[in-house]
């Protein structure tokens, strides 16, 4: 579907009919989230696949009896690290210097700099994480709306519940966003005949010249 198009086409569906998505579109979404921009290139986050459908009903009252959760194709969970090592920084430098043809001694100003982000506390690079993975998660989702595929982001659900079934605390991370991927139901999403509301442009964007600054 072309781009703008798909925009116009997507909603955050309220209802899924537990159609599987093919797979070979489930990937395209998933390059799209690996080719995000991230800060530094770090992707300081994530991203567990759930298609166990154990482990979804398991997910359902965490998220507050969610059923787009249970009715998913698949369900992505963005996870933020809470922690990034020299381990992290040192793989990085590995993986940047091989790709791109550069000697390690390149990248010493820019190993300095990821060595820094270990220094941090876990709050502050949790915080600094979880911007990173919004930043994916939207390129999931007009991903997904190319592709033709709903996918609802969401929020509310209770992040510690969700930390300890899946165990992220001792991975170093933290969850922060959840994905449902799958195909609307029409029938019962009362969403899906809505039109979509969005503030006019001219309200939301502002031309403002220097001067004009206070």
């Amino acid at each position: 579907m072309e781009f703008y198009n798909a925009l116009n086409w997507r909603y955050a569906a309220k209802k899924m009919n537990g159609e599987a998505v093919p797979q070979e579109k489930v990937d395209r979404i998933l390059d799209a989230i690996q080719l995000a921009p991230t800060s530094l290139g770090a992707q300081p986050f994530s991203v567990f696949v759930i298609t166990d459908q154990d482990l979804k009903e398991r997910i359902l009252p965490i998220a507050n009896g969610q059923t787009q959760i249970v009715d998913s194709s698949q369900l992505l969970v963005f996870a933020a690290w809470d922690e990034y090592t020299e381990k992290h920084a040192d793989e990085f430098i590995q993986q940047t210097a091989k790709e791109r043809g550069l000697e390690l001694s390149d990248l010493t100003a820019f190993k300095n700099y990821l060595e820094s982000l270990t220094k941090k506390s876990k709050e502050e690079l949790f915080e600094w994480s979880a911007k990173q993975a919004y930043i994916a998660l939207g390129f999931g989702l007009a991903a997904a709306a190319v592709e033709e595929v709903d996918a609802t982001p969401m929020e509310g659900f209770d992040p510690s519940k969700l930390d300890a079934l899946l165990d992220l605390r001792s991975k170093g991370m933290r969850s922060v966003l959840l994905m449902p991927l799958g195909y609307r139901d029409k029938q019962n999403d009362w969403l899906a005949p809505m039109k979509k509301v969005r503030r006019p442009k001219e309200q939301l964007f502002i031309n403002s010249e220097v001067g004009e600054l206070v």
